[in-house]
């Protein structure tokens, strides 16, 4: 049977000592090129595969970066974790996911586990209302779209950029009514650039807007219908709508129930650009967030802020207008 080789038969084998051998392994450029010569020369000889548990012990690493998001049923956050999960893998970390969505302390527990070390950083997505959770924090941590804090950098796409390519969508036809869907007003968030950017540009050229908002965590298929029906009969004269995929396909759902022809009597554009844009009764007119390349520049910032590597490489991603049937 073959036996495994330990650290002290490497050590023995090389003629160093086992603190010697744990230093080259765990740094590069540790000692001189005869001793790393040496160690590596042992290591290939007897197989040795090291820990990586002692390994993350004796650098204080768990190599697993926590994500935390609302829901994933979310088509968005379905995306983004995705993503995350395949960029941070590349990069050699594993991920933990806490979703927060009908759960209390969920947010708790996790800053408590990155303070007691039980993961190396946190990428936060989450539509957070206690923002002193992350107050004076000195681990590592990066805001997804999120204000949490003044010394929190922030990862998001250009949304004044995404509320124009809305505004543009539009203003190629004769609307004169245009209903905003939006998140939940108690959360800040940079995304709520884009409603501020898109009415400047409608209201400037006469066009009329009204903005209703879901419900706090309000993500659900269930919330996005009751409020698609709503529109229709608070705002019968609608004859545009912008919101995210998911309320843009409920409202979508409803006109048609409605016999409102899309997009004769009723234009769209959905906020997100997701994989459910394409694949619905018609393709639906969409700024697309730049999903893949946020998750990649998240975790290549949260990697480089848990290292201690300066990183002065873009925050903000533009978005595309992805043409439709809908607008």
């Amino acid at each position: 049977m073959l036996s495994l080789a330990r650290i002290r038969d490497v050590a023995q084998e090389a003629g160093v000592s086992v603190g010697t051998v744990s230093m080259v392994l765990n740094h590069n450029d540790y000692g001189s090129a005869a001793i790393r010569q040496k160690v590596q020369a042992a290591v290939k000889k007897l197989q040795y595969v090291p820990s990586e548990m002692a390994r993350n012990l004796s650098l204080r690493r768990t190599m697993t970066v926590g994500i935390i998001v609302p829901t994933v049923s979310h088509p968005f956050f379905a995306e983004l974790v995705g993503a995350l999960e395949e960029a941070l893998y590349h990069l050699g970390y594993k991920t933990m996911l806490c979703c927060t969505r009908q759960k209390e302390n969920a947010e708790h527990v996790f800053i408590e586990m990155l303070q007691r070390q039980n993961m190396d950083g946190i990428i936060m997505g989450a539509h957070s209302l206690d923002t002193s959770l992350y107050q004076g924090l000195k681990q590592p941590i990066i805001a997804f779209d999120r204000y949490l804090s003044p010394d929190i950098p922030i990862v998001h796409t250009d949304h004044v950029q995404g509320g124009h390519l809305a505004a543009q969508a539009f203003l190629q036809h004769d609307c004169r009514h245009i209903v905003e869907i939006s998140g939940s007003q108690m959360v800040k968030t940079p995304a709520g650039e884009y409603h501020q950017a898109f009415n400047e540009v409608m209201q400037a050229h006469g066009v009329k807007t009204d903005v209703v908002a879901l419900p706090w965590n309000g993500f659900g298929l269930a919330e996005s219908l009751a409020l698609a029906e709503q529109i229709f009969v608070d705002y019968p004269d609608v004859d545009g709508i912008l919101g995210s995929d998911i309320s843009v396909s409920s409202c979508l759902q409803v006109a048609v129930r409605r016999g409102i022809k899309v997009p004769e009597q009723l234009k769209m554009v959905a906020y997100d650009g997701t994989f459910i844009t394409q694949n619905g009764i018609c393709r639906l007119t969409a700024v697309r967030q730049p999903i893949e390349d946020l998750a990649g520049v998240a975790a290549q910032k949260i990697v480089n802020m848990i290292n201690g590597r300066p990183d002065d490489s873009p925050w903000v991603l533009p978005p595309i207008l992805l043409p439709g049937e809908t607008c």
